[in-house]
């Protein structure tokens, strides 16, 4: 049951003194080691925010908006990366791979123009609780095969952007940074969690799932992966549509859905985005706006995927597909990249 740990993050999250020592605290007390947490402390401002990484809930992504002109407030923000070791996986010095947990968002808090937890928290939100449930079930005895790296960041006070047809949030750091801290040459496949509200294009409550991105390439959704979803929730599973420009860089000029994919312009490896959705379009700045069940079946599914993979039972996709794919057309590793300019 996954349930518990999502109300736990949930409440710890919501607070206007949340920083990423509690969230470690919190992981320690439920068995994770010294060197499993790691809480990396960055400044930012409202002018500085540039290209990003806009809200989970849909941006353009190309610059900053009216809000950064308006403060010059530092903000700071929380970067964590929680490691859970596997039974062989390549920090026991065994061949299992190694899953990628990133939580996207902009803030967990819109302060001072909303108060408590607002929508855009929920990638935090997803990841955190999915790390809580795996050291929970560590600590009962079932260890997973493979390593598990979690990543997301910590602000409670994120600006506030205006966008069509919802406001969204910011960060006070740009998508760059971000990818620094939160995408690891160590992950073999990501999944990317953001919350998706604030579009026309999803239509449903729970979650959805991506086609597979690789290295510029939108390849087919896995097979596996709608497996794992429609016995996680019990119901057909769900997938929201990825254009060409939502897996291009932030900061070139052209609408994405949102962040949930900035992960793969960073990265070789697989990435799958796994977006927190409504029936109608919400702000990412929205209290009130986090329903925990949806978030507890995300929570579900990740922590499943995550047995399989490291596993090696489920695949993210073919090799041999996307190795035909670049020996017919070549490779679309400048997707990747921010252009021509």
């Amino acid at each position: 049951m996954t349930l518990k740990h999502t109300l736990e993050i949930c409440e710890l999250l919501e607070s206007a003194r949340v920083d990423g020592e509690a969230v470690r605290e919190l992981l320690r007390d439920r068995g994770a080691g010294p060197d499993e947490v790691t809480v990396t402390r960055l400044e930012g401002s409202r002018e500085e925010r540039g290209s990003g990484p806009g809200s989970g809930h849909g941006g353009s992504g190309a610059g900053s908006g009216p809000e950064g002109s308006r403060s010059g407030n530092r903000l700071g923000t929380d970067f964590l990366r929680i490691v859970i070791p596997g039974r062989t996986g390549r920090r026991a010095g065994g061949p299992s791979p190694t899953l990628g947990v990133i939580g996207r968002l902009g803030g967990v808090g819109a302060r001072p123009e909303v108060t408590g937890l607002v929508s855009d928290a929920d990638g935090a939100v997803v990841a955190l609780a999915a790390a809580l449930k795996l050291l929970d079930l560590r600590r009962a005895g079932d260890r997973l095969a493979g390593d598990v790296i979690v990543a997301t960041h910590i602000c409670p006070s994120a600006p506030v952007e205006p966008h069509d047809p919802v406001p969204f949030m910011g960060a006070p750091v740009d998508m760059r940074v971000m990818n620094e801290h939160e995408v690891s040459p160590e992950m073999d496949a990501i999944l990317s969690v953001d919350t998706t509200k604030g579009n026309r294009v999803v239509n449903s409550r729970g979650f959805a799932i991506s086609p597979t991105v690789k290295e510029g390439w939108i390849l087919r959704v896995s097979e596996d992966l709608l497996e794992t979803m429609a016995v996680t929730t019990g119901e057909p599973p769900r997938t929201f549509p990825v254009t060409m420009q939502d897996i291009t860089p932030y900061g070139n000029g052209v609408h994405h859905i949102n962040s949930i994919l900035q992960p793969s312009v960073a990265t070789s490896a697989p990435v799958v985005g796994v977006a927190v959705t409504a029936v109608t379009p919400v702000p990412g700045c929205a209290s009130g706006a986090s329903h925990e069940v949806d978030l507890a079946e995300a929570v579900r599914f990740v922590v499943e995927v995550a047995k399989g993979f490291t596993a090696g039972r489920i695949s993210f996709y073919s090799a041999e597909e996307f190795s035909r794919l670049v020996e017919l057309y070549g490779p679309m590793t400048h997707l990747q990249t921010p252009g021509r300019g």
